[in-house]
């Protein structure tokens, strides 16, 4: 069995090789994108075994994406090919992506995508066994997905269905403006299928933005159903809601960002790689937060590398006072920001 079956779409991603707009960069770095994939992939590098279910077409850019999955350890057999359809793609700046419609905020990415009629906008019932998506110990969904198209839709609402042989469903809102503006639906489906998971991952930006819901106890309040809500607050922290009116905070390490993109899928594979390993709440919020950080510190879609999972453990044990003073830069996962390491050390000894 595998520990986290992820489902979704995957992209080409491409960004400017140089500090550059889209329309002034002569090249790019070409990578892979997407939400689900992206947590099938830091949780592999963490030792989890993981698999991803979508569509790509049989052009060149679906091949990469399989392969590039498949190094990092991801299942794919379960990933078919679109002989009619093309792969996804998309082009990025580093910046956040906007949150409504026509944000003018100064630092937003210029985002471009080419996935209308792409083959992970086929998704449905009918192209997806549900006792697939549903043999792992955990089944990861997104938002994302559900904007896709009315069968994506309609397959995200399949697999959040009761069932006797039902996994834990782990739902990530990743509310994206640009999507709902052609989806089937509103974003209020967004809460019914959160409503219909078990553990749900939503921003308090994208919650208020999306169903016009304001701060942690008020998302809760209108998501009493899930087992497990965790709130991200941004730089503040995040905190969990779980059973019997538990809550949980933990307030994130400093980071010098080089790209937000990734950092929320980073954030929610640290989280279920704790939930996996039956760490305390406070353990999992931290351990998503150290991936989170990774990728903040990377360029890329994907924190490459990823801090070991034994370097995080040390993180994650250090008390209050040394976990609020931690600093995290390009290279602290990988070990060559020695500044931080040495920091850490000294603070688990004083």
């Amino acid at each position: 069995m595998l520990d986290v079956i992820c489902l979704g779409e995957a992209l080409i991603a491409f960004r400017p090789a140089e500090d550059e707009g889209l329309g002034d960069a002569p090249s790019f770095v070409r990578g892979v994108g997407g939400a689900e994939s992206n947590v099938a992939c830091a949780l592999s590098r963490w030792g989890h075994r993981t698999g991803w279910i979508g569509r790509v077409g049989t052009d060149g850019f679906g091949t990469h994406v399989l392969e590039t999955l498949a190094a990092h350890g991801v299942d794919t057999s379960a990933a078919r090919r679109d002989p009619h359809r093309s792969t996804g793609l998309y082009f990025r700046t580093p910046g956040e992506r906007a949150t409504t419609a026509g944000d003018p905020a100064p630092g937003r990415a210029e985002v471009a995508y080419y996935r209308a009629g792409s083959a992970a906008s086929a998704l449905s019932p009918d192209l997806v066994d549900r006792d697939t998506a549903w043999a792992g110990r955990v089944l990861h969904l997104s938002g994302i997905t559900a904007a896709l198209s009315a069968s994506c839709l309609a397959l995200l609402r399949a697999l959040t269905a009761p069932g006797s042989r039902r996994p834990l469903v782990s739902f990530d809102v990743n509310y994206r403006v640009g999507l709902w503006r052609t989806a089937p639906e509103s974003p209020d489906v967004l809460m019914e299928l959160a409503r219909r998971s078990d553990i749900v991952f939503v921003g308090e930006d994208e919650a208020e933005a999306a169903w016009g819901v304001r701060g942690a106890g008020a998302i809760r309040a209108a998501l009493p159903e899930p087992a497990v809500l965790v709130v991200k607050q941004g730089a503040a922290g995040a905190t969990v809601h779980a059973g019997d009116g538990l809550v949980v905070s933990e307030s994130a390490p400093a980071v010098e960002v080089v790209a937000p993109v990734g950092a929320g899928d980073a954030f929610a594979a640290g989280f279920l790689s704790g939930t996996l390993r039956g760490l305390p709440y406070a353990a999992r919020l931290r351990h998503g937060h150290l991936l989170a950080a990774a990728a903040l510190t990377s360029p890329g879609d994907l924190a490459d590398p990823p801090p070991a999972r034994e370097h995080a453990d040390r993180l994650v044990a250090l008390g209050s006072a040394a976990w609020g003073r931690l600093r995290l830069g390009p290279g602290w996962a990988d070990g060559t920001r020695a500044q931080d390491l040495q920091k850490v050390q000294e603070e688990r000894t004083a």
